[in-house]
């Protein structure tokens, strides 16, 4: 990931990368109400200038790139049909997913009083946030009445964000 990381950082600027990250995790976010006791992982192809998701046996779930002319990041499933946009509201600070449709699914905004990354509806409601566990190293996540639903941890051999419910 750190090369991956490199690479792009050289091609694009900072405010990108802190979309793809928020794609990254928004998406795992979703993926958790999909499937339980499912492991997924996320890996950046060079190539192809987009990143992919993968279930825990290695198949492929989808990819997502971001779109330059548009400044979004669309998720696509493997037969490449559009499946949701995520998109940064600057006026109002807050990263927002769209359906295909374009309609207003859930947006995600950083809590600086109590330092988290909340989730919330599109009514507003607050259904689950993402905390950093300084002594795990890793990301836990927790549903709206903050109990611990998952976390998602970084595997240096592997080179890639890993999800783990619990």
């Amino acid at each position: 990931m750190k090369s991956c990381i490199f690479v792009m950082c050289n091609n694009v600027n900072q405010s990108y990368m802190k979309t793809r990250l928020l794609s990254f995790v928004i998406l795992m976010a979703l993926s958790v109400i999909d499937v339980a006791a499912q492991q997924y992982t996320s890996r950046y192809n060079e190539y192809l200038r987009r990143t992919e998701y993968f279930d825990k046996s290695g198949a492929m779930l989808g990819y997502s790139t971001y779109n330059e002319y548009l400044q979004r990041t669309e998720y696509y499933d493997r037969s490449g049909r559009l499946q949701r946009t995520e998109q940064n509201n600057h006026y109002l600070d807050r990263s927002e997913v769209r359906d295909a449709s374009g309609r207003l699914k859930s947006t995600t905004k950083k809590n600086e009083y109590l330092n988290r990354e909340e989730t919330r509806d599109a009514g507003g409601g607050l259904t689950m946030y993402k905390k950093w566990n300084e002594y795990l190293e890793r990301y836990d996540v927790y549903d709206s009445s903050g109990r611990v639903i998952g976390y998602y941890k970084y595997n240096e051999y592997l080179d890639r964000w890993e999800y783990y419910n619990r």
